[in-house]
C-alpha cells in the first residue's frame, strides 16, 4: 500500500498484547542511503526515556488503516539499542524541505511530502512544491524514486525535468496478507489492488 508520509505523523501504534493504542508516531527516521524510513520517534503514556522511545519498522507486524500493529510496547527501543538507527539519527537527515534540482542545476522546488510503500517503508515518490513563479501554472511535481540521481544534506538531484512524471498520481493500496489474525481489522474494509512499486536502489 502506498501512503503519504505526512499522514503517518501522529499515527496510532497498536499493541496485540494490550488490544489497543499504546503510542503515536511523531517524526520519521529516514536513511538517506536508499531513502527508507527505518523508524519513528514516539509519544504517548507508555513512552519512556529522556530521548523518547523509537519504533523500529522491523517490529511492525502489519500496517493497517487503524494503525501500525506491533506485539507490545516491549518492541520499542532507545536510539542506543539499535546501531543502524543510531547511525541514521546521527546524520540528522530531514527529507521535508530539501531543495530539488536537475542534474543540470535547474531548481525545481522543495520536497513538501512523499509517498512510501507500507510493506517496505521505502520512499516511492517525492512531492515537490514549485517556486512561487512556477507554482501558478504547476504547483506540484511528483517525482518517482527512479529519477533520483543523488541525495545529500542540502539537495536532491534528479534527472532532467522533461523526464519526470509531473502529474500527481493517485495513491492506491495493494492487498496484504498478514501471518496472524489482526483484531484491529475492520470486517467491511476493502483494499484496492495495485502493482507493487519498484524497491530497487536509487540509481
Amino acid at each position: 500500500m502506498l501512503v503519504t508520509g505526512s499522514k503517518l505523523l501522529g499515527y496510532p501504534v497498536l499493541s496485540l498484547h494490550v488490544g489497543g493504542e499504546i503510542a503515536r508516531t511523531t517524526e520519521p527516521i529516514i536513511d538517506p542511503d536508499g531513502l527508507k524510513v527505518v523508524g519513528y520517534t514516539l509519544s504517548g503514556p507508555l513512552v519512556k526515556g529522556e530521548a523518547g522511545d523509537i519504533l523500529d519498522m522491523s517490529s511492525v507486524r502489519e500496517f493497517a488503516p487503524s494503525g501500525m500493529i506491533v506485539d507490545s510496547a516491549d518492541e520499542f527501543v532507545n536510539r542506543e539499542d539499535v546501531v543502524r538507527i543510531d547511525k541514521v539519527m546521527s546524520l540528522n537527515f530531514k527529507l521535508i524541505g530539501l531543495k530539488v534540482v536537475t542534474n543540470k542545476g535547474k531548481a525545481l522546488g522543495k520536497v513538501a511530502d512523499y509517498t512510501l510503500d507500507s510493506s517496505s517503508f521505502i520512499v516511492y515518490q517525492l512531492i515537490v512544491k514549485r517556486p512561487a513563479l512556477k507554482a501558478l501554472m504547476d504547483p506540484e511535481l511528483t517525482i518517482n524514486r527512479s529519477q533520483i540521481v543523488e541525495v545529500d544534506d542540502y539537495k536532491i538531484v534528479v534527472k532532467n525535468e522533461d523526464e519526470k512524471v509531473e502529474v500527481k498520481q493517485e495513491v492506491k493500496a495493494k492487498e496484504f496478507s498478514p501471518n496472524f489474525v489482526n483484531p484491529f481489522r475492520e470486517p467491511q474494509f476493502s483494499q484496492i489492488h495495485s502493482q507493487s512499486p519498484d524497491e530497487s536502489d536509487i540509481e
